[in-house]
């Protein structure tokens, strides 16, 4: 067979750009506001290295603990503000550990401006809540919280459960909270004050609005900032998965009151707890497009359930020459 001439060969590259412009959707809308949910996969832990890679919307994390993972620590508190949080209650109220751990990290150079407590304490152990009573979650926010407060720390409130007993459970954690409060200033009346409600939320678009809104209002009077902290559609078809991620994406991005938000997906989808379609990488630890999208990049065109891996180098390199893309992985 003759070598193809170069008019050919120029026909050829002119139509597969074209098919790779038609294949790979625009990039997503970029926000300050995303962070991570980082759950660490000791499988495969080149995955816990993705979510720094350049380009990356990311500015902020936290791993349900009050240390910062290790395999960020080439990375500035600036850069990737590392978020601690109290998951939930010591068995003895007066246990400082946390404020001990907190307060080291800010003598060690850390710029700890934000922290979180209790997850989900109104929900039992066996589906991942820390099951807290509001009580005990009042003293040993006492002990632990109130001295970060003063100094100028800013704090959230438990988060809790997308569930209705959510807002009860915060109440009477509130309650009890400006009583001991009160008590501590010899009597006078005092409120227990918080900088922002983290939220979770696991359900469709319209019950995600409403989910934030309720909050919103019912706190309204100390002007609160909101983080969806926990979020997801979970066990849906792919496309009812993606149009859930477009459109909260957008509907929180131009909330003024939500100030950060983190999807819970930051793991393979053979993995995954919330269903195959709701995850950040494949089966073969490629960025899917809600992966990408999340980090404010193109689309890959990658299934959750794909198990191939990121082995041929050569030809995404191509790829990503030609037409701008590579199957969500990035070179540095």
């Amino acid at each position: 067979m003759a070598p193809p001439t170069s008019r050919s060969w120029l026909s050829c590259l002119i139509s597969f750009v074209a098919i790779c412009a038609s294949a790979s959707p625009a990039a997503a809308t970029s926000s300050s506001k995303r962070g991570l949910v980082f759950t660490p996969n000791v499988t495969h832990p080149m995955d816990n290295y993705i979510w720094t890679q350049k380009p990356s919307d990311l500015t902020w994390y936290y791993n349900y603990g009050a240390s910062p993972s290790g395999v960020f620590s080439n990375v500035t508190q600036e850069a990737f503000e590392f978020v601690p949080m109290l998951w939930g209650a010591p068995a003895d109220a007066s246990d400082t550990t946390f404020l001990t751990t907190v307060k080291g990290l800010i003598t060690n150079g850390r710029n700890i401006t934000h922290v979180m407590t209790f997850n989900e304490p109104d929900g039992p152990s066996e589906w991942g809540g820390s099951n807290v009573d509001p009580t005990m979650a009042a003293k040993v926010w006492m002990t632990n919280i109130v001295p970060l407060q003063e100094m100028g720390i800013k704090v959230g409130l438990p988060a809790c459960t997308g569930g209705w007993g959510g807002i009860p459970w915060t109440n009477q954690f509130l309650g009890n909270c400006s009583k001991l409060i009160s008590t501590s200033t010899g009597g006078k009346t005092k409120n227990c004050t918080f900088d922002f409600i983290p939220l979770h939320w696991y359900g469709n678009f319209g019950g995600l609005a409403s989910h934030i809104g309720e909050y919103q209002s019912t706190y309204n009077a100390t002007n609160p900032k909101i983080w969806v902290t926990e979020y997801n559609f979970d066990n849906q078809d792919l496309p009812t998965t993606q149009e859930f991620f477009n459109m909260s994406a957008e509907y929180m991005d131009r909330l003024t009151y939500l100030e950060r938000y983190s999807l819970f997906a930051a793991f393979r989808s053979d993995v995954s707890n919330v269903g195959a379609n709701a995850t950040m990488l494949s089966s073969g630890g490629q960025l899917t497009d809600i992966g990408a999208w999340y980090l404010g990049r193109s689309a890959t065109g990658v299934k959750p359930t794909d198990t191939k891996s990121s082995g041929a180098v050569v030809d995404l390199d191509f790829r990503r020459c030609i037409c701008g893309w590579d199957n969500g992985y990035y070179y540095t």
